[in-house]
C-alpha cells in the first residue's frame, strides 16, 4: 500500500502491529495509533505545531538525570499518573488510598532503626511520625519496609541541594513485633514541582501554578502483599483543592497535630512546641496469576 491520505494512513499503520507476537503489546499499541492519529485530526495539528512539540519531548529527555526525571513531572502535571494509578489500584476496604510517586523517590535510603530522627540537622517544626501498618482485615505486619520522604522547611529535597553530600529527610524503617514506627523530622513545606524546564514552559504558558501541598511520602512493602505508594498531606496546607499533580485524596489529608513543650510519645522531652502526624495503613494482599 502507497499513497496514504488523512484516512487510509491509521488503518495502515494498525496494520503493520498484526504480527506482533505480544498480544498485550499489539492491544496497546494500536489503541496508541487510533487515539494519536484521532487527536491529530480532532485539532488538525499543523506539522509547524507537531514540531514544536517534538523539540518539547526532545528537551523533557534531555533535562533528565539521576536526580530529576522530567517525563515522571510531565506525566504528573497531565493527570496521566493519577489516572493510571487510578485504574491499576482501586480502592478497597481496609486498604490505604495510593497517589503518584513523584519524581524525587530515591532507591535505597538510609536503613535507620526505629525512633531515629531524618532531619540531618535541617531547621525547623520539629515533627514526630508514627504509624502502623495492617493488612487489609486488621492484622497487623511485623517487619514491614517503610520508605518515607519529604521536603525541608523550605520546600526542597535533599537531591535538590547541590552541596549535600548525604541524603536527608529520608529514610527506610522496618515494623517493630506490632507491626508500628515512628521516626523524628521537621515540618515538610508545600513547594513548587522544578518549574525551570519542559514541564514549568507548559505550565507557564498554560497560565497554571507548580505547587505542591505540604505532605510526607511513604512507600511500604511487605511479603504477600502490594506495594503502598502513597502521601500523607497536612491538613492546614494550601494548595490541598489544586495540587500541580492532582494527588490529593481526602482520606490521605492528615491533622499535623501541635503539641506543648514537654514529653513525646517516644519519651524525648521537647523543650519547646513540635508537631505530631499519627497515621496507619493498610496493604492489599498480592493479586495472584491466574493459570
Amino acid at each position: 500500500m502507497r499513497n496514504f491520505d488523512e484516512t487510509t494512513i491509521t488503518p495502515a499503520v494498525i496494520d503493520r502491529f498484526a504480527k506482533t507476537p505480544n498480544p498485550r503489546l499489539k492491544e496497546i499499541m494500536t489503541s496508541l495509533v487510533t487515539h494519536l492519529h484521532a487527536f491529530a485530526r480532532d485539532t488538525r495539528l499543523s506539522f509547524g505545531e507537531w514540531s514544536l512539540a517534538v523539540d518539547f519531548l526532545t528537551r523533557t529527555g534531555r533535562t533528565c538525570t539521576d536526580a530529576r526525571q522530567e517525563f515522571v513531572l510531565l506525566s504528573d502535571t497531565l493527570g496521566l499518573s493519577m489516572l493510571v494509578d487510578a485504574i491499576d489500584n482501586p480502592g478497597a476496604p481496609g486498604v490505604t488510598d495510593s497517589t503518584v510517586l513523584g519524581p524525587f523517590y530515591v532507591t535505597n535510603p538510609p536503613d535507620l532503626p526505629i525512633g531515629a530522627d531524618v532531619s540531618e540537622g535541617f531547621s525547623g517544626e520539629p515533627l514526630f511520625v508514627e504509624g502502623a501498618v495492617s493488612a487489609a482485615d486488621g492484622r497487623r505486619i511485623s517487619g514491614a519496609v517503610v520508605d518515607t520522604w519529604h521536603s525541608d522547611n523550605d520546600g526542597f529535597y535533599d537531591v535538590q541541594l547541590p552541596n549535600l553530600s548525604s541524603a536527608a529527610l529520608r529514610g527506610r524503617f522496618h515494623t517493630d513485633a506490632n507491626g508500628r514506627f515512628y521516626f523524628w523530622s521537621i515540618m515538610p513545606r508545600y513547594y513548587p514541582i522544578p518549574d525551570d524546564g519542559p514541564v514549568g514552559d507548559m505550565l507557564k504558558a498554560t497560565r497554571r501554578h507548580p505547587f505542591r501541598p505540604a505532605h510526607v511520602h511513604f512507600l511500604i512493602t511487605a511479603p504477600g502483599h502490594e506495594t503502598l505508594v502513597t502521601h500523607v498531606f497536612a491538613s492546614d496546607s494550601p494548595y490541598l483543592d489544586s495540587d500541580a499533580v492532582f494527588g490529593v485524596k481526602d482520606t490521605l489529608i492528615s491533622e499535623f497535630t501541635h503539641e506543648p513543650a514537654g514529653t513525646a510519645p517516644d519519651g524525648k522531652r521537647m523543650a519547646g512546641p513540635w508537631r505530631k502526624l499519627s497515621f496507619d495503613f493498610g496493604l492489599k494482599e498480592k493479586r495472584t496469576k491466574s493459570t
